[in-house]
């Protein structure tokens, strides 16, 4: 049996195979009330007829300010949980799990959608728009300047994070991600770049870290102990002075002894940057962490099955995250099975009649 399509157990959850959907943002919330509608169920749902293991969503906002654009899908309140649940029923029906990415954008929010032709930079109140929040007055370059966060104000997105999780589990969700990637508000804390507060969510790697240690904790009380909680981290920022992979192990380490169950490894996003970008480009990072003894999901240009094959035999990862490949195929795990010889793959019965 490939390592890929081998299970995984994280407390009571046991994930079918190795392969993941990675959470990527669809922008398609029409009426930008932050409600997922029918694209979601379809390209979510999509990937679960594909045998992919766990779909993760898109970033979730936990509070309407926090959403990256205007379009961009919530969980603030009630309402926005029940249209989630339709979502996630059908995944269910796949024999799937779903997660939910629960995200704050912080001083990248209420930017355009990246869509051809669109403008970039900060919506206006004018088009819709808001004032953004983060760790420090430090705009994101081409972006409205931040306000500074009161530590009333980050009391609250942390309290928001804790419900937004309770809310997600309420309706099925198998478990949470929180996203301290990408420059978003969590990870814009963590790195000096974009956080030169003074007070106790600033300074050393301890203070920089207190926001995202207080997430994870209060959203571990939210969704008690059998519920998986996953982190996203940006593991390098690519850029000399920035958020590093030494100190990526650090909070993977203390975040693992608080009970984190996987951390999703990503890097970038909090400043422009050339990226050194190629085939598993990111790999290294997941197994800097890995090799920490945390367990790990990898990400970035991995396209092939015997690459990711490869990646988890030789102990880089535990679990391989696909995203622009995903978008490419829905069946990805179903030509993976084929190529690594698992029979008789992962379809749905009314597929059977199109496997490899």
């Amino acid at each position: 049996m490939a390592e890929l399509f081998s299970p995984m157990t994280l407390r009571g959850l046991t994930i079918d195979n190795r392969i993941w959907l990675a959470p990527m943002c669809q922008y398609s919330c029409e009426a930008e009330d932050g409600m997922p509608g029918t694209w979601h169920l379809v390209h979510l749902g999509a990937r679960a007829t594909g045998g992919f293991g766990l779909i993760l969503t898109e970033a979730a906002a936990v509070v309407s300010e926090g959403r990256i654009s205007p379009q961009d899908a919530g969980i603030w309140s009630d309402e926005h949980a029940q249209a989630w649940a339709p979502i996630v029923d059908f995944v269910h029906s796949q024999g799937a799990v779903i997660g939910m990415q629960l995200a704050h954008a912080g001083r990248k929010a209420s930017t355009y959608r990246p869509f051809e032709g669109n403008p970039r930079g900060t919506v206006p109140a004018s088009e819709g728009g808001w004032q953004p929040f983060g760790a420090s007055p430090i705009a994101y370059p081409g972006y409205t300047e931040p306000t500074e966060m009161t530590e009333e104000d980050i009391a609250e997105v942390v309290a928001a994070f804790a419900t937004a999780a309770e809310r997600a589990i309420g309706v099925g969700f198998d478990l949470v991600e929180l996203h301290a990637a990408h420059g978003y508000l969590l990870h814009s804390f963590l790195s000096p770049l974009s956080n030169q507060r003074t007070d106790g969510y600033g300074g050393d790697l301890a203070g920089r870290s207190r926001l995202l240690i207080e997430t994870y904790e209060a959203v571990r009380a939210a969704v008690g102990e059998d519920v998986p909680v996953f982190v996203r981290l940006s593991a390098s920022e690519w850029v000399e002075n920035g958020f590093d992979i030494a100190e990526a192990v650090e909070v993977s380490r203390e975040l693992q002894s608080r009970g984190v169950d996987v951390i999703d490894v990503s890097s970038g996003g909090n400043v422009p940057v050339r990226v050194p970008v190629g085939p598993g480009y990111q790999v290294p990072l997941s197994a800097a962490i890995k090799d920490a003894g945390v367990r790990t999901a990898t990400v970035g240009l991995i396209t092939e099955p015997g690459q990711a094959e490869t990646i988890l035999t030789t102990g880089q990862a535990d679990a391989i995250l696909l995203a622009r490949v995903a978008l490419r195929e829905p069946g990805w795990p179903q030509r993976a099975a084929h190529e690594l010889g698992v029979e008789p793959g992962p379809y749905p019965p009314q597929y059977t009649r199109g496997r490899w």
